[in-house]
């Protein structure tokens, strides 16, 4: 299975047009059987930018388009506006996989929160997918994310869901928010992290970027791709960034 994680769009005054159609043309040509977008689709969650993002998300032609909201479409009410556009689907199941969206975005709020209720559902729902490769995506991290300065806005039940995705065997965890290509390794899954894919704001990683995953027999490959450029394992991204460290 091949699953591409865009995020952080930002259609507004920060988006870039140009990178973001190069992008929809190399995203087309790999034919993903999922194209997972984590939110942060406007800027400032505006009529006018939800319209553009909308305009500009239906240039993908993918047999899975799934999108979640970031802290930034709830902005300006957008939270009305985000569901008019976008309605939410928080479970998808492709093939022997399962891909559940959580919403972790609150109106006017930067920090994220799943909420007790959420996270119940959560764990009932996980525990029905036995036999499936198991996906959970999110726009807000849930663990630190180096490079990205003071870190006051992660999910402020993060413990409480980590939990939940541990206890579940989850196989994977897809995040945004941070505009920084990352990927931990907790207990035997990988949390993956996407830059932006269209942005010019830009943290510890300063191009424009989207991650590619493969699947198969429950293992997962993901790798990053630069807009218009080369495509990098996350191994030498982490392997490159923990050596800097270790010469200073």
């Amino acid at each position: 299975m091949l699953l591409v994680q865009i995020s952080d769009v930002h259609c507004g005054p920060q988006f870039q047009p140009e990178v973001f159609e190069k992008a929809v043309d190399e995203i087309n040509a790999l034919n993903p059987d999922a194209l997972i977008v984590l939110g942060d689709l406007t800027e400032d969650g505006l009529l006018t930018e939800f319209q553009m993002a909308k305009k500009e998300l239906c240039k993908f032609h993918t047999k899975n388009l799934i999108v979640c909201s970031g802290n930034h479409d709830y902005r300006s009410t957008g939270y009305l506006l985000f569901q008019q556009f976008f309605p939410f689907k928080q479970v998808t199941e492709i093939a022997d996989a399962v891909i559940v969206l959580l919403s972790s975005a609150r109106p006017d709020r930067d920090d994220g929160e799943v909420g007790h209720r959420q996270n119940l559902w959560l764990k009932r729902t996980l525990g029905r997918y036995h036999d499936r490769c198991k996906i959970v995506a999110i726009h807000h991290h849930l663990v630190p994310v180096p490079d990205t300065g003071l870190d006051l806005i992660t999910v402020v039940d993060a413990g409480d869901v980590l939990l939940s995705l541990i206890h579940a065997k989850v196989n994977l965890v897809l995040c945004g928010h941070r505009h920084r290509p990352w990927r931990w390794n907790l207990e035997n899954f990988p949390i993956v992290h996407s830059g932006t894919v269209s942005s010019k704001r830009f943290r510890g990683f300063f191009r424009n970027s989207y991650n590619i995953i493969n699947i198969k027999d429950g293992k997962v490959d993901a790798e990053l791709k630069i807009v218009g450029g080369e495509t990098i394992k996350f191994d030498k991204i982490v392997a490159e960034r923990t050596s800097t460290i270790k010469t200073i």
